[in-house]
């Protein structure tokens, strides 16, 4: 490598003085000449039919060259493929020199009877001599020898022939070739050949003319912005990228030749390639001053922070004193939002009429107005978080479906947040919200839309009658919905349905109150006390998908293995009845109790907490019997994955596997949690994860659209110019949806409950509504 570097030095310091020397040898050569045309322009008038004699004689000299000169033959081949080139020059010369206006002043000088000759057998003897000597001799050195005459006799050298002779010989004592190239360094000649060299070798995007788009690049790029569609049809990502991979190959070997001259490996990924299409794509659009204005699905009145606080509304389709999950943790989730004071909340539950209250709400509890029910609720909150939260709670209508044992909500429900403070929105079920959504497209109306899935919707529907063919289409219609009306999913487990747009991450946290009790728990072992005087239990909903049938079968199956294990079991349900006379029927060791808070004082002594349901997302009651310090035994399962980094909580695979957990459970103590452990249970690590993964930070922080940075130290942002094809479907798809969920006569044979396109009077009545319009201008019609 040094060697190579003197060399390279050497030659970068010879170069400028070869250059230099011929620059100055052709100076000179080119004024010599200029003052001897100038003298010839006065002597000669005759000069055309000197230079008509010259070709004729040049022409009889090659049609006599063998017999004239008495040379071997290879010599005489030599001579007239020489001079057979040098025709061409010589009357080249003679053109120049032969023109009207040199003539014209070269007969003022000499006159009429003058008369010019050329003695040629000069020229032969010269060529002869020159062939003697090397066969590899300059041509210039041939006419060395050549004499011009006039009939009166001869005058010697012609003065051009001359100072080209002398200018020659001196170019021929320079030994180095370097020196020869050094004058043409500072010369406009090479100047202008190293511009236009670069103007071919330069890089198209240090040019300023952007070249347009090829076919392979804009086919490309539509593939990758089709990707969520083409994933309705079951083409995977994977496919696609090698399809734009193998589109963009000329881009792609370009990629490898800059890493190899950055020093970098010659690796390459689907990324690089995609934001090297990206950059592509946005500097064609600069370059043509193009500005995507949006399009006819795209709504851009958004909100604007005029106040300087954001604006956070949190949409859930339960309510308290239903104790469900979307009931429970969206409360918790606005609450420990709202605690930061970062930005102002609103929790949106469903109102539901007293007929409704009476099926859905335990013990017949009602409520005869929003308000008396907005304070039960932050009554219920306080005494768990022990502080009191400052968010807005407002309410929409909706309907409880039997069918689904679920709240449906009935009209647009986005129009129950004012537009000023539609800015972030968190739909809690955004497939469940959106299914019979009839109304403004969220992501039209709010600058960033969340959706966080809570339940595994296809595991249930699998379990009904037609199952399978129900879960395909429910399957299809959730992808659908969650990606016409979010930009971004977050997927607690991974039990849920991979949708678009989605993440994976708990973004739960525990009721502080259980991590209380748990802290209780371990300063009464450590005094030496007997924190546990129960054995193992079970609480949940009892109905047959949140895990009582594969306790059943469990049990029933290894009821010998089990034998004297006693289990208690909490939950009140729809399928109470019939699960306690199944069990009565198998002569199962189950004690059935009316269902109660886990929080409740007689759950606190139970050592082991069994939970064999694998229909769960991510089940709360698993991480509460955690968080107050108990022994878990649950189902290798992707549900329960957060929590395998629990010593408390085991794991079973097998049917066999379950009975030995449950043994080694009921035999050991369990271990106290660690700080570390305790604050990933809590609601304020569950919410700086949700802030993390939703990408809140960066919204709040107004980084929506952060530019991306390359290995390589570039900055690609995205183009505001840049249409994006998969937004133009998303909204294609909203408005195909919207357009159904319009039809009646479509909702109610896809299962919706009669009449929840629009409130009905008795909503109007109790939310102080005024009556729906028959249709409202949703996207301009």
């Amino acid at each position: 490598m040094e060697k190579g570097s003197h060399s390279t030095a050497a030659a970068a310091v010879s170069t400028p003085t070869a250059f230099s020397f011929i620059s100055k040898g052709w100076r000179e050569v080119r004024d010599s000449a200029d003052a001897d045309l100038r003298l010839m322009k006065d002597r000669a008038n005759s000069f055309k039919n000197l230079a008509a004699t010259f070709d004729r004689e040049i022409e009889n000299l090659i049609q006599s060259a063998a017999p004239t000169f008495s040379v071997p033959a290879i010599r005489q081949s030599s001579e007239i493929d020489f001079m057979k080139k040098l025709q061409p020059k010589i009357s080249e010369f003679r053109r120049v020199y032969s023109a009207p206006e040199i003539s014209r002043k070269v007969m003022e000088r000499w006159g009429p009877r003058a008369k010019l000759g050329i003695d040629l057998s000069r020229i032969r003897s010269a060529i002869v001599a020159e062939l003697d000597e090397t066969e590899d001799e300059d041509m210039f050195g041939i006419l060395e020898s050549n004499k011009f005459r006039t009939e009166e006799g001869q005058f010697g050298d012609w003065e051009p022939i001359r100072a080209l002779k002398t200018r020659l010989r001196e170019f021929d004592k320079k030994n180095s070739s370097v020196e020869i190239f050094g004058g043409f360094k500072n010369s406009e000649f090479v100047e202008k050949v190293k511009s236009s060299l670069k103007a071919i070798c330069k890089d198209p995007q240090e040019s300023k003319e952007v070249p347009p788009l090829d076919v392979p690049e804009l086919l490309a790029y539509f593939v990758r912005q089709s990707e969520p569609f083409l994933d309705q049809f079951g083409v995977r990502r994977d496919i696609c990228d090698k399809i734009v991979e193998s589109l963009c190959s000329k881009r792609k070997n370009q990629l490898v030749l800059r890493s190899l001259a950055d020093g970098e490996p010659p690796t390459l990924d689907s990324d690089k390639i995609n934001d090297e299409l990206d950059l592509r794509i946005a500097s064609v659009l600069q370059s043509t001053g193009h500005c995507y204005e949006g399009g006819f699905w795209t709504d851009f009145t958004k909100h604007d922070v005029s106040d300087g606080k954001r604006h956070v509304a949190i949409v859930t389709t339960a309510s308290l004193p239903w104790m469900t999950g979307t009931a429970v943790n969206p409360l918790f989730r606005a609450a420990y939002l709202a605690k930061s004071a970062k930005q102002k909340v609103t929790l949106l539950v469903p109102w539901l009429c007293r007929s409704d209250q009476e099926l859905v709400y335990p013990s017949s509890l009602t409520f005869s107005s929003p308000e008396e029910q907005e304070n039960y609720i932050r009554n219920w909150l306080e005494e768990r978080t022990g502080f009191e939260a400052d968010f807005k709670i407002s309410f929409y209508p909706g309907k409880f479906s039997k069918e689904r044992r679920s709240i449906i909500p009935a009209g647009d429900t986005s129009q129950f947040i004012p537009s000023k403070d539609a800015d972030i929105c968190i739909l809690e079920e955004p497939e469940h919200l959106n299914w019979y959504h009839h109304g403004k497209r969220w992501t039209d109306k709010f600058n960033h839309v969340v959706g966080v899935v809570h339940t595994n919707y296809l595991e249930y529907i699998k379990r009904e009658k037609n199952g399978a063919l129900q879960a395909f289409l429910v399957k299809h219609i959730n992808n659908w919905v969650t990606r016409a009306y979010c930009h971004k999913v977050l997927r607690l487990s991974a039990a849920t349905q991979d949708l678009p747009k989605s993440v994976i991450c708990n973004v739960h946290g525990v009721n502080p109150k259980f991590l209380k009790i748990g802290e209780k728990v371990a300063e009464e072992r450590e005094l030496g006390q007997q924190a546990f005087s129960k054995g193992a239990y079970f609480l949940g909903k009892m109905v047959w998908a949140k895990g009582y049938k594969e306790l059943i079968d469990l049990l029933a199956k290894h009821k010998n293995d089990l034998e004297g294990f006693k289990l208690d079991v909490y939950g009140n349900g729809e399928d109470a009845h019939e699960v306690q006379s199944t069990a009565k029927r198998l002569n199962l060791n189950l004690n059935f109790m009316k269902g109660r808070d886990h929080a409740d004082d007689s759950l606190h002594g139970y050592k082991v907490f069994i939970n064999p349901s694998v229909s769960d997302v991510l089940c709360t009651a698993t991480a509460e019997a955690l968080a107050m310090g108990k022994i878990v035994v649950c189902a290798d399962h992707p549900s329960n994955e957060f929590f395998t980094s629990f010593p408390n909580c085991l794991t079973y695979k097998t049917s066999e596997d379950f009975v030995d957990k449950v043994k080694e459970a009921l035999t050991k103590e369990p271990q106290p949690l660690t700080p570390e452990q305790m604050y990933n249970l809590s609601w304020e690590a569950a919410t700086q994860r949700f802030v993390e993964y939703s990408e809140l930070d960066r919204v709040l922080n107004n980084e929506l659209d952060p530019a991306k940075v390359r290995p390589n130290g570039k900055i690609i942002a995205n183009s505001p110019s840049m249409p994006n094809i998969s937004e133009m479907v998303d909204g294609g798809l909203a408005f195909a949806h919207y357009c159904l969920t319009g039809n009646e006569l479509l909702r109610l044979c896809t299962g919706a409950i009669p009449g929840t396109r629009d409130y009905d009077k008795q909503h109007c009545k109790d939310l102080r509504l005024l009556p729906p319009q028959v249709e409202n201008p949703i996207y301009g019609l």
